[in-house]
């Protein structure tokens, strides 16, 4: 018997009332949004008593679904529930579209850069010169924070480890900021040099060599040549055998270097003149040397009022509890809050109930020794710091700078203290910091070309002497060439010193253990590499 429409439809809604929602077992392991809507029938232990058939959670009829088969599922909900059937469509749309991978993506999920490819090679060159610039250590590439971020940024790129970049990385990065270098040397007429000696943190010894030259534009160099491993007794014959070494290691011609700066010792000063180099004692280091001596012929004086600010310094360096007082003490005073810069009324209110430390409490007369102390030294104070730069000349500046400290600012004052005036006297007798006149005596100067350049006017202090004489250079072909050898030398060993403070930076207590060949790689690598 044929049963009518109507008949059909209202028999599917009356489905067995015991099959409720909760009856019905779900399918296990599918994500597919039309699951939710349809179970299965469970037997005596819970499973699903016939996976080929499924049934509705809505109306509880059984549907067709023979192997997973979502076809029917699909048709039933189309028909009898259009309300669920379109959230069904809206969810399947939204995965679909989340689940989309593109061609680029799924590239980046299975395929790495090859290491002899172009774009592996860029990245890893980037890495060495980030951890070379910024005196990283090697296992920088094996930390997790920093293999996640290179992940995020590229995932199709597989960094090296530490052994790479140790062995293979940094030697390639250095022979080719070398070679550049050498280049640059190919072109130019003069350079200056400096130098100095440094320890380690573990105590291995090194010689530093820095150069300095002219460019063709009229700048002012500065390269950082060796930081070499110096095991051997520091001897005059030493000393000059290492120099000779390296400048022969740079292809560097002996008879183009115009100057040398060092300090005053007595090693490295019989080490320049075994060579026969023109020598320039530091301005920096003679100045330190007549303020110690010029404090020193003081001591009767001074000792006490000295001793006392190392211990002061000391005391609150040690203690942030003096600190705290010491901030606290400078807002009740309405004074600057500044480190221990001579403000007396902030130390005493610090230390006035402090049995410990009462006795660091400055007398009047202590006080007084420091203020004519700072009166003598306080107008010396910029000079070591303006004629250390490695950017713009400073050895023209060192006679103008000795006459303006002998002639004017340490000249005794009406209104200096006797320990002030006599402590101005004692640095003035203490001037040694003159540029060594050997080899600066020769020069083949047209008369012509001599009398037109001492008519010129001279240069405003604030400006630029290598800039007049890029503008001016064909005006003056021959005096040129004096100033291109002589105008790159440096007044002080600065540049040196600066060397070993990148160092210090490498060769920390936790790397203390580097090879004196790497430590060289890393210091030149460092101070070399240009910062974009």
């Amino acid at each position: 018997m044929i049963l009518p429409c109507w008949f059909l439809h209202h028999s599917e809604l009356e489905q067995p009332s015991y099959l409720t929602k909760m009856d019905l077992v779900s399918k296990p392991k599918t994500t597919a949004p039309i699951w939710a809507h349809f179970g299965f029938t469970p037997d005596d232990k819970g499973q699903p008593k016939d996976v080929d058939t499924a049934v509705c959670q809505i109306c509880k009829r059984e549907i067709p679904a023979k192997a997973a088969n979502t076809t029917n599922l699909r048709n039933h909900l189309k028909a009898h529930h259009p309300t669920e059937f379109a959230e069904v469509l809206k969810s399947s749309r939204a995965a679909h579209t989340s689940s989309q991978v593109t061609i680029a993506q799924a590239f980046e999920r299975v395929t790495k850069y090859k290491r002899d490819s172009m774009k592996w090679r860029t990245l890893t060159d980037s890495v060495t010169r980030y951890i070379a610039k910024e005196m990283q250590p090697f296992n920088t590439v094996e930390k997790p924070a920093f293999k996640e971020m290179l992940y995020n940024f590229d995932k199709q790129y597989e960094l090296p480890g530490k052994t790479y970049i140790s062995k293979t990385a940094i030697p390639n990065l250095y022979r080719e900021v070398k070679d550049e270098i050498l280049k640059d040397f190919k072109e130019i007429d003069f350079y200056s040099a400096t130098t100095d000696m440094w320890s380690s943190v573990n105590m291995t010894p090194y010689m530093s060599l820095t150069v300095h030259y002219l460019t063709t534009d009229w700048t002012l160099v500065s390269k950082c040549l060796e930081t070499r491993y110096a095991p051997e007794n520091h001897t005059a014959d030493t000393l000059s055998e290492t120099l000779k070494c390296i400048l022969s290691d740079w292809e560097l011609d002996e008879k183009k270097i115009s100057c040398i700066t060092t300090d005053n010792g007595a090693n490295i000063v019989a080490a320049v003149g075994k060579l026969g180099w023109p020598w320039l004692n530091c301005f920096g280091h003679n100045l330190h040397l007549a303020v110690t001596n010029a404090i020193a012929s003081e001591k009767d004086r001074t000792a006490r009022a000295l001793g006392l600010c190392r211990n002061l310094v000391n005391t609150f360096s040690m203690s942030w509890l003096k600190r705290r007082d010491l901030k606290k003490a400078q807002m009740e005073a309405d004074i600057p809050q500044h480190n221990l810069v001579l403000q007396i009324p902030a130390i005493r209110r610090v230390l006035i109930d402090d049995r410990k430390h009462g006795h660091l409490n400055p007398t009047w007369q202590d006080v007084s020794v420091l203020e004519s102390i700072n009166a003598a030294l306080k107008p010396v104070a910029d000079f070591t710091d303006v004629l250390s730069g490695e950017k713009y000349v400073t050895v023209s500046s060192v006679k103008p700078v000795l006459d303006l400290l002998k002639d004017e600012l340490l000249s005794p004052d009406s209104n200096d203290t006797t320990l002030t005036s006599n402590i101005k006297k004692k640095m003035c007798a203490k001037r040694k910091a003159q540029p060594s006149t050997h080899g600066l005596t020769k020069r083949e100067q047209a008369d012509a070309e001599l009398s037109r350049y001492l008519l010129e006017e001279a240069l405003d202090n604030s400006a630029d002497p290598l800039m007049w004489w890029r503008d001016n250079e064909s005006r003056f072909p021959l005096i040129s060439k004096l100033a291109r050898k002589y105008m790159c030398i440096c007044a002080t060993s600065t540049a040196s010193e600066r060397m070993f403070s990148t160092a210090g930076n490498i060769v920390t207590p936790v790397r203390c253990c580097l090879k004196p060949e790497k430590v060289n790689m890393l210091v030149f690598l460092s101070r070399n590499l240009p910062s974009h």
